[in-house]
């Protein structure tokens, strides 16, 4: 294969472009990889589209995320030639791109540059750890699951190393440590595995820990050997409570009226009496370990408090007595000894060092000092890390299958809308299709905000209905807005619900929730000024209906409140009725002649100026009342039917149209497809619950006979 040469910006363009009208405007056609190679050198007023959006758009996000270099979450123009041209340096034939495949032999990819050299050293390191180091190409599926991957190789460039790439039990036994007191790092395999800082910290905190224990080896501290951690913690037990003790005997000693006052009073006892004493009772473990006295010593057998008897025994057999001797009491010196001996134990226990290694025993902890595995971990790090380039190269692997297959498809959507324009597939922005009254629609765009996309999309002079779509009973929502581009409006209201296929041929439930009116079809403008004249004729008799019907009911309760009002009274005489007024019914009867003769002499004058024309004037006149008719809005319809643009729809989704993209009527009925029946159906025409059957036949039949009796008298066949 003969490398294609890349296009140099500063000189000028030399390609023969090729281009194809489609919506109104001339669009490149991207065809060979030559094209995609000279894209630098179109006019970037050419191009469809300066910008689209990363997200909300139907493509592949891993692709989209490598062609958004600095992840603005927007495509534009240089990202677009960006990715284009390190493709160009990757691959020998940039035909390949144009192929659209998700599979690429080794020996397509360029070794001669760097780039392809890097390329070339990740696709073989990916076959080699899925144990395909013979294969001949790769395919996509191969470097997707990069788990998949590195789960197989020992080394794979993130300096993070699981206890399985120890290669080594007892480095694996200490990594599997590491990770249990400091947590861990993810390795690009999924295992959890340590990095060159945490093994420096572990092996820091490990010698410190070590030194901490070490430092009470000493009779100082070791005050009673092995049991000197419980002893101590009885020691603290009791602490609180024996200080109380002495504090009340020097107050006694300081003041003889403190010993009776600062001893239990009657009150306390008297509510102790209501109490079970049976076990140990809150009430009586507030009162003081002994009954205080001006240097009274604590006695450690007789005269306790019950409730705290057992722990200051065994605090004088464990404690004091090895500390000042066998004694039946502890003075307040003798106390004050037994802190002072415990104070280098406090002392140490307060210099702990904060670690999580303390859950490790400290045999493992010198077991794993004594093997110094330090030196080992790092190493392997280090080796781990120096294979960095070539697993960054696997990265590339999957960047080169995926522009091999999608960049074309991109460049596409996005320096033209070939797509969408030769109806052969569906446009990146299209969501899906929607069923609704009868029809389909294909130009359906996922939407964010309605409220901020219908502003700007109605200058598109698209009919939109904006429909809010559920799936599993509403967990998963979300908005399209779809272009009625054939048919009628007439049934299109908020609250109709439809069904949305989106591309993936999932269905979801649609109800629209806005409109955007624009005229539809040049059908629906004509007949219009009718379906408004109907409606208001029908909006007028009902008010008037409902106008007589409310009367009549006032009537109705006004004639039972004065019956009501009679009963009361008594039977009284009614009223004798009013005489016949004969001069106002002569009044009305006159005035409804006078209507019925002005509407009927209107009649008579239209009729007879219409068999004044000649014959052949009688259709011009029709005609004529329809143009003036329906004529107006046809011609405004015609006129915001050319204007139809896609521009504001895609810009109002964060799009960056260059060009008119417009809509035209042929276009607009290929994107909203009417229901019809196939060719091949059979239709029966008997509908059981059809209405009655008038005579229509014969009435057409009679009113053509007088039509040509009226005919041939004009032209003069009978004798006037």
């Amino acid at each position: 294969m003969t490398t294609a040469s890349k296009p140099d910006p500063s000189r000028p363009a030399s390609h023969r472009w090729k281009f194809f009208r489609a919506g109104g405007f001339d669009q490149v056609l991207l065809e060979t990889g030559a094209d995609l190679m000279a894209l630098d050198t179109l006019d970037k007023k050419l191009w469809v589209a300066l910008s689209c959006p990363a997200r909300g758009i139907e493509f592949d996000p891993k692709t989209l995320a490598f062609v958004d270099s600095d992840g603005d979450g927007h495509i534009r123009v240089p990202e677009i030639l960006a990715a284009v041209r390190w493709a160009g340096t990757v691959l020998r034939d940039p035909d390949l791109l144009v192929k659209r495949g998700d599979t690429l032999p080794l020996s397509a990819i360029d070794d001669a540059t760097e780039e392809g050299k890097a390329v070339l050293a990740g696709a073989k390191l990916v076959l080699s750890s899925l144990g395909k180091a013979e294969e001949t190409e790769i395919r996509l599926e191969d470097v997707c699951d990069t788990s998949r991957i590195f789960s197989q190789a020992r080394f794979n460039g993130d300096g993070i190393v699981p206890a399985r790439a120890a290669g080594d039990p007892a480095l694996g036994a200490t990594i599997e440590d590491i990770v249990s007191c400091l947590g861990g790092e993810t390795d690009r395999s999924g295992d959890p595995g340590v990095a060159a800082e945490m093994v420096e910290r572990f092996y820091a905190e490990a010698c410190l820990l070590a030194d901490w224990r070490a430092a009470a080896e000493t009779p100082e501290i070791q005050l009673f050997g092995e049991e000197t951690e419980a002893r101590y913690e009885l020691f603290r037990f009791l602490r609180s409570k024996i200080e109380d003790y002495f504090r009340r005997c020097r107050l006694s000693a300081y003041d003889g009226r403190a010993a009776s006052l600062l001893g239990p009073q009657d009150a306390e006892y008297q509510k102790l009496a209501i109490l079970d004493l049976g076990g140990d009772t809150e009430a009586v473990a507030r009162l003081p370990l002994a009954v205080a006295g001006p240097g009274k010593p604590l006695p450690f057998f007789e005269g306790l408090n019950p409730a705290w008897s057992g722990a200051v025994r065994r605090f004088g057999q464990t404690v004091a007595a090895p500390l000042l001797g066998e004694s039946p009491a502890l003075t307040d010196e003798g106390w004050a000894q037994i802190c002072s001996c415990v104070s280098p134990y406090e002392f140490w226990l307060a210099s702990r060092p904060e670690t999580a290694l303390a859950k490790l025993e400290p045999q493992r902890l010198k077991a794993i000092l004594a093997e110094d595995g330090k030196a080992a971990l790092l190493d392997l790090v280090e080796r781990d890390k120096a294979v960095e380039p070539e697993v960054r190269a696997i990265a590339s692997v999957e960047k080169v299958l995926r522009y091999c297959r999608d960049l074309h498809l991109l460049a596409n959507n996005f320096v033209s809308f070939r797509d969408f324009y030769t109806r052969k597939g569906k446009a990146t922005f299209q969501a899906g299709t929607l069923y609704l009254d009868g029809r389909s629609c294909d130009l359906c765009i996922s939407v964010a905000d309605v409220s901020r996309h219908a502003p700007i999309a109605a200058m598109g002079r698209v009919y939109l209905v904006y429909c809010e779509c559920t799936r599993r009973g509403g967990e998963e929502k979300m908005t399209i807005a779809a272009g009625f581009t054939a048919g009628d409006s007439d049934q299109l209201m908020a609250g109709r619900n439809g069904v949305f296929y989106d591309r993936a041929g999932r269905d979801w439930d649609a109800t629209i929730v806005r409109i955007v009116e624009h005229p539809i079809s040049i059908r629906q403008a004509f007949w219009a000024p009718y379906k408004r004249l109907a409606r208001m004729i029908g909006e007028q008799f009902h008010k008037i209906a409902a106008a007589r019907s409310k009367a009549a009911e006032d009537r109705r309760a006004l004639s039972i409140i004065a019956a009501g009002e009679k009963a009361a009274v008594g039977h009284a005489v009614p009223p004798a009725p009013p005489p016949f007024d004969i001069a106002k019914f002569a009044g009305i009867f006159a005035a409804i002649g006078l209507a019925v003769g002005a509407i009927g002499t209107a009649l008579v004058s239209m009729l007879a100026g219409i068999f004044r024309l000649a014959w052949w004037q009688i259709p011009i006149l029709f005609a004529g009342i329809l143009l003036v008719v329906s004529g107006p809005s046809v011609l405004i319809a015609w006129a915001k039917l050319r204007q139809r643009n896609l521009g504001p729809i895609l810009d109002a989704n964060g799009w960056a149209v260059n060009a008119r993209a417009k809509i035209n009527i042929p276009f607009g009925d290929s994107l909203t497809a009417v229901a019809k029946l196939p060719e091949s159906a059979e239709r029966s025409l008997v509908d059981p619950f059809a209405e009655k059957k008038r005579p229509w036949r014969l009435y057409f039949f009679l009113l053509l006979m007088v039509a040509s009796l009226l005919l041939l008298w004009r032209i003069g066949y009978f004798p006037r």
